[in-house]
């Protein structure tokens, strides 16, 4: 069974730096997009980050842009997020999520607020805690 794993969440002071990595396991994946969600406690989900798997481009959410960088290993079907000059606001649940090859025909942005369910895998979540 495919699953998405990812390491790297942690407590660090306002300013520090954490790398999120996300790897493919199970199976392999030919994917569309991969990247980031995050849910901080009593908001919505947000999304972060996320990089197209054929020809690399990126999306940053502005209130991450200049600080967090997404890039992937395709031939390791695997994703990193660096998030430096980190922030108390950036505290949550990162989530990092896969969209399968095929399903930008229903879903062609993968940043859109409506593009959620187009994610099939997820992984479990990983807690990353900024203190001022």
């Amino acid at each position: 069974q495919v699953q998405l794993v990812e390491s790297g969440g942690g407590s660090v002071q306002a300013g520090g730096s954490l790398r999120l990595s996300c790897a493919v396991s199970g199976g392999k994946v030919i994917t569309y997009c991969m990247g980031w969600f995050r849910q901080a406690p009593e908001k919505e989900r947000e999304a972060v980050a996320f990089v197209y798997s054929r020809g690399g481009a990126t999306y940053t959410a502005d209130s991450v842009e200049g600080r967090f960088t997404i890039s992937q290993d395709n031939g390791q079907n695997t994703v990193y997020l660096q998030m430096d000059s980190l922030k108390p606001e950036d505290t949550a649940i990162y989530y990092c999520a896969a969209m399968a090859w095929g399903m930008q025909y229903q879903f062609p942005s993968c940043s859109a607020a409506t593009s959620s369910p187009g994610f099939g895998y997820w992984g479990q979540g990983t807690q990353v805690t900024v203190s001022s």
